[in-house]
């Protein structure tokens, strides 16, 4: 065993230990002080081993990607393997999904008391709705709304109301739009690391971006859907200050505009996209060619909904004072702050935790890459990588160290996570670490109901 594989190893047990820390310190905590208002700390669900519908397609999608995975990526032409990333993925969080049924694993997801479409019928007249939405985030407030719609922006809740008028109606579709558009937040990671770190790195990632732990909160959570919203602004981003396209700047500005409408936490992707710009190294003219189309996109759904009459500074602010008045007031950040890395480390699965390891490593040894460099000179594809997830993981850490993210971080931390996953470019034997990425997201699926 090589030295690298080894260190993989160490890094992969120091997780597991976190995570062991986090389930008993978390099952003491939930049973004396009862404080942490989840039932199977660090994660949100039950106990509860059990199969589903789901349960053969996922053996076998897993079984596909661990074993075809890897040569069907390096084979595939390019346009081919990202519709195939889609698909896979697609496959692979229907599956999960459907272990635990049709109503329970989708349609009953946002439907519950605390979620979006509990909203949809008070939005009969938007405008007016946008104009007072702020006078119902508090708890004490009267009507306040449910918890996920006064903890984001309206264009969360928005998007379920507009799929309502359209005739998709209730928590199947609005679980199947979530599942459709969340499985393409893997292909926006790999446009965006082609084009920043070259087409063989992108190809080694797609199968890790596809078979991850977290499909499992990808299927159904509102925060897929964000997810994908936030890649696809990084993605643009890439192509506009790469390929020097106005339009892909207009774009990526207008995703980026919309995804801190869809959530407050997710201003923090910013540090994503000045990794994209600092990795591009566009040259000053070019950069302030493009820089006036992506402010004009990023002002397009702020001004919308300010002249529709939402504050979104207010609303934050609100948000604030209603997330201690509820049970983010009581959970222990003593316990969160490190705990939720614990949950990560479940979302991403060991295969990103190695290649994290990679990713630092590289960091350490390449850092004077990242200097003005001579021409014909640069980072190397690795270097690239490391910074691309480091920057998610440095929001990622900015989110936690907020105060605001105390549990639940499975989903609401999906917008970072999917940034974390091309990591396993970096790793050697990809097909086990593949199937070690697969039993994860199996073994939680079937032996725990997740809450979300």
């Amino acid at each position: 065993m090589n030295r690298a594989l080894l260190r993989d190893l160490y890094a992969v047990v120091a997780a597991a230990l976190l995570v062991a820390a986090a389930v008993f310190v978390g099952r003491h905590i939930r049973d004396f002080p009862h404080t942490l208002f989840v039932d199977w700390p660090p994660l949100v669900g039950f106990w509860r081993p059990h199969t589903g519908p789901g349960t053969p397609a996922a053996l076998a999608v897993a079984v596909l990607v661990v074993g075809y995975g890897p040569v069907a990526a390096a084979r595939l032409p390019w346009r081919a393997l990202l519709a195939t990333v889609w698909g896979a993925a697609l496959a692979w969080i229907w599956s999960l999904a459907l272990v635990d049924g049709w109503q329970r694993g989708v349609a009953g997801r946002l439907t519950t008391r605390f979620e979006y479409l509990q909203a949809v019928g008070r939005f009969h007249d938007i405008p007016a709705t946008l104009r007072d939405f702020t006078h119902h985030i508090l708890l004490h407030s009267p009507g306040n709304w449910p918890a996920h719609v006064a903890g984001h922006p309206p264009a969360a809740t928005l998007t379920f109301v507009l799929l309502d008028r359209a005739g998709l109606h209730g928590g199947g579709w609005a679980g199947a739009w979530c599942i459709t558009v969340g499985a393409t937040a893997g292909m926006a990671v790999l446009v965006a690391v082609r084009l920043l770190a070259g087409e063989e790195t992108a190809r080694r990632a797609a199968p890790f971006v596809v078979l991850a732990p977290a499909a499992v909160w990808l299927g159904t959570s509102a925060d897929a859907y964000f997810a994908a919203v936030a890649a696809w602004s990084v993605a643009l981003l890439a192509v506009a200050v790469i390929r020097r396209s106005r339009s892909a700047a207009l774009g990526a500005g207008l995703l980026f505009g919309l995804t801190c409408y869809l959530s407050y936490g997710l201003t923090l992707m910013a540090l994503v996209g000045a990794a994209v710009v600092l990795l591009a190294r566009p040259p000053a003219g070019r950069l302030l060619r493009g820089l006036p189309f992506l402010i004009a996109g990023c002002a397009v759904v702020p001004v919308l909904f300010t002249l529709a009459g939402f504050d979104w500074w207010e609303a934050y602010r609100l948000l604030v004072e209603r997330y201690y008045q509820g049970a983010g007031g009581v959970r222990p950040y003593g316990y969160w702050v490190w705990a939720n890395l614990a949950c990560t480390v479940l979302v991403v699965g060991a295969a990103t935790v190695a290649g994290l390891r990679r990713a630092g490593a590289v960091l350490v040894r390449e850092r004077g890459a990242l200097r003005p460099a001579r021409v014909g000179a640069g980072p190397s594809p690795q270097l690239r990588l490391a910074v691309l997830a480091c920057a998610a993981l440095l929001a990622l850490l900015a989110a936690d160290l907020s105060g605001m993210s105390k549990a639940e971080t499975e989903r609401i931390w999906l917008p970072f996570a999917v940034w974390l996953l091309p990591t396993g470019a970096l790793l050697t034997r990809p097909r086990a670490w593949l199937a070690a990425q697969a039993a994860l997201a199996l073994l939680l699926n079937h032996l725990l109901l997740t809450g979300w």
